[in-house]
C-alpha cells in the first residue's frame, strides 16, 4: 500500500507544474459549474410545469455548443496568443445565466413581466454551456501549452517522457473537473442541510444563496488566464535575460510562432451549423432536433475525414476506432428526469441526501481516477469501454430492482438497515469512479500525437465528435419518455389545483429498457470496428 500510494498519489503530485495550474484552474470552473445543479433540479420540479420529455428535449439544444468546440478550436489556433479573449467572453455568458435563475428565485414576478418563467429558464439553460465551451476549447489548447518540448535547459525532452507529461496533464484535468464537483457537493451537503422542512420563503432564500455563490465560477477561469498570462510573462523576461532569441523564447513557452492556413471547411462548417441551429431552434419545427443532428453528424465526419489525411495509416485507424467506440459508449440513453422525480416523491430523497450522494460520487471518483490510472495508461479503449458497460450494467440493476420494491425486502431482512439510502449510497460509491475514466486515454493521445500547428483543433473535433454523442443520447432519452411517460405531480402556484397528476407506472419499462441498450449497444460497437480492424488508443 505504501509503495501503491507513492507511485499513484505522490508520484502524480510530484509530476505537478507551475505551467499545469492555469488551465487546471479553467477545468475547475467546469467541475464546480455542477453547485446548482441540485437546486435547479427541485427549482423545475416545483415551480415549473415543464415535462421529462421536453427537458430532454431542451438538452439536446444545451448540448449543442459543445458541437461548436470544432470552429471555436480552430479559431483558437488562429488566434492563438489572444485566445484568452474567449475565456473571458464565456465568463460573461455564464454570469448572466446564473443571474438569470437568481432573478427567477428572488423576484419571479418582476421577470414575469418581461418574459414567462419558462422561456427565462430555458434562456438561461442555453447561455450556460455556451460560455463553458469557450472556455473549455481555451483549456484544452493551454494544457498542450502547459507541457514542455525543452528543459530549463533548453535540452529538447525525449518523446516517451513528454508522452507521460501529456497523460499526467490530462489525468490532472479530469482531477480537477472531478474536484470541482467535490468541493460543490460538500457545499451543497452543508447549504441544503434541512431544506426539505424550511417555509417555502427560507427555503428559495437558500437557493437563492446557492446561486449567488456560484458567481465564482467565472472569477476562477478568468483567475487561471491571468496567471498563465503572468506565468508567461515572467518566463519570457528570463529566457530573455539570459541571452536566447526571440524566436527560441517562443518555442520554449509553446507560443506558436506561425499561424496555421486557415481551414475554412472547419470555420465555414461551424459557421453553416450554427446558423442552422438557431433556425431551426426558433422555428420550432417538429422533427428540427433530428435534422441538426443529422446535418452536425454530416459536417463533423466530413470534417474529421478533412483531418485525418495529415495522420499516418496506423495513426489514422487508431483515432476513428477509438473515437467511434467512445461515441457510442457517451451515446446511451437515459430515463430521464422521471427517475429523479420518483426518488424525490416515493424514495423520499430531499436536497441533503442527493447532496450527499454527490459528494460520496466525488470522493470516490477522485479516488478512482488515482486508482486506475494505469489501467487507463496500460489497457486499450476498447478493454476499458468492454469493463465500463459491463460494470455500469450490474450497477444500474440495483436502482430498477428498487422500483419493484426491492429496498422493502432487503430491508425487512435487515431490521431497516438497507432500505432505499443504503442502496443508493452504496450504488453510487461502486458507480462513481467509472464516469472519467473512458475520456483519458484519447485526450492523452491527441495531446501527444496530432499535428503540433493543430492541436486545439483536434482537440475541438474529436471532442465535438464525443461531445455530439452526448446529443444523441439526449434524443434517444426523448424517445423513450414518448413511449413511455412518466409524469410528476404539477399544481398551479396561484389555486393549487393539481394540473398534472403524478403517474410513474413506466418508469420501470423505461429504467428496464436503457439497461439493456446500455449493454448491448457499446459491446456490438466493438466487436464492429474490431471486424473493421480499426485501432484503439
Amino acid at each position: 500500500m505504501k509503495a501503491w500510494f507513492d507511485r499513484v498519489i505522490l508520484g502524480l503530485a510530484r509530476e505537478m507544474r507551475w505551467s499545469y495550474l492555469p488551465p487546471l484552474m479553467v477545468y475547475l470552473a467546469a467541475g464546480i459549474s455542477g453547485l446548482t445543479a441540485i437546486v435547479g433540479t427541485f427549482f423545475v420540479k416545483d415551480y415549473l410545469g415543464l415535462s421529462a420529455e421536453f427537458l430532454a428535449g431542451l438538452g439536446f439544444w444545451a448540448g449543442l455548443p459543445w458541437v461548436l468546440k470544432m470552429p471555436l478550436g480552430h479559431l483558437v489556433d488562429l488566434v492563438w496568443r489572444w485566445k484568452a479573449a474567449l475565456v473571458y467572453l464565456g465568463a460573461s455568458l455564464i454570469a448572466a445565466s446564473l443571474l438569470i435563475m437568481i432573478g427567477l428565485l428572488a423576484d419571479p414576478d418582476a421577470m414575469g413581466r418581461f418574459a414567462r418563467v419558462e422561456v427565462w429558464y430555458v434562456v438561461s439553460v442555453l447561455l450556460a454551456p455556451i460560455g463553458y465551451v469557450m472556455q473549455d476549447v481555451v483549456a484544452d489548447a493551454m494544457t498542450v501549452e502547459a507541457v514542455p518540448h525543452s528543459d530549463a535547459r533548453g535540452a529538447e525532452i525525449p518523446a516517451d517522457r513528454r508522452r507521460a507529461m501529456h497523460t499526467t496533464m490530462q489525468t490532472l484535468g479530469r482531477v480537477a473537473i472531478i474536484g470541482g464537483g467535490l468541493l460543490v457537493a460538500l457545499v451543497n451537503v452543508v447549504m441544503l442541510r434541512g431544506a426539505q422542512s424550511l417555509d417555502e420563503h427560507a427555503r428559495v432564500a437558500v437557493y437563492v444563496a446557492v446561486y449567488q455563490l456560484a458567481l465564482l465560477i467565472p472569477l476562477i477561469s478568468v483567475a487561471g488566464v491571468l496567471l498563465a498570462t503572468a506565468l508567461v510573462l515572467r518566463a519570457r523576461r528570463r529566457l530573455l535575460a539570459s541571452g536566447l532569441p526571440r524566436a527560441d523564447v517562443d518555442r520554449a513557452l509553446f507560443v506558436v510562432p506561425e499561424r496555421p492556413p486557415v481551414n475554412w471547411w472547419v470555420l465555414g462548417g461551424g459557421l453553416v451549423f450554427a446558423l442552422l441551429s438557431v433556425t431551426v431552434g426558433l422555428e420550432d419545427w417538429r422533427f428540427g432536433q433530428e435534422a441538426v443532428f443529422a446535418a452536425s453528424m454530416a459536417v463533423i465526419v466530413t470534417l474529421m475525414v478533412r483531418l485525418v489525411r495529415e495522420l499516418e495509416p496506423q495513426a489514422r485507424a487508431t483515432l476513428l476506432g477509438t473515437a467511434v467506440v467512445i461515441f457510442v459508449f457517451r451515446a446511451l440513453p437515459g430515463p430521464g428526469a422521471g427517475q429523479t422525480w420518483w426518488m424525490i416523491d416515493e424514495l423520499g430523497f430531499d436536497q441533503q441526501f442527493l447532496s450527499e450522494l454527490s459528494l460520496i460520487g466525488g470522493v470516490l471518483t477522485l479516488a478512482g481516477l488515482f486508482g486506475f490510472r494505469r489501467f487507463m495508461a496500460e489497457r486499450s479503449i476498447y478493454y476499458v469501454v468492454g469493463s465500463l458497460t459491463v460494470a455500469g450494467t450490474l450497477l444500474a440493476l440495483p436502482i430498477v430492482g428498487m422500483f419493484y420494491g426491492l429496498h422493502h425486502w432487503t430491508a425487512s431482512l435487515t431490521g431497516g438497515v438497507v432500505d432505499a439510502r443504503f442502496i443508493a449510497v452504496v450504488d453510487t460509491a461502486i458507480e462513481s469512479p467509472l464516469g472519467q475514466i473512458a475520456m483519458v486515454p484519447m485526450l492523452a493521445w491527441i495531446a501527444n500525437s496530432a499535428p503540433e500547428r493543430l492541436k486545439a483543433t483536434y482537440f475541438a473535433v474529436m471532442a465535438s465528435f464525443t461531445n455530439l454523442a452526448l446529443s444523441a443520447s439526449q434524443l434517444g432519452t426523448k424517445y423513450l419518455n414518448q413511449f413511455m411517460v412518466v409524469t410528476r405531480e404539477v399544481r398551479d402556484t396561484a389555486t393549487g389545483v393539481v394540473s398534472v397528476p403524478a403517474d410513474y407506472s413506466q418508469l420501470g419499462h423505461l429504467m428496464i429498457t436503457t439497461t439493456v441498450l446500455g449493454l448491448a449497444l457499446p459491446l456490438v460497437a466493438i466487436g464492429l470496428v474490431r471486424l473493421a480492424r480499426l485501432r484503439s488508443a
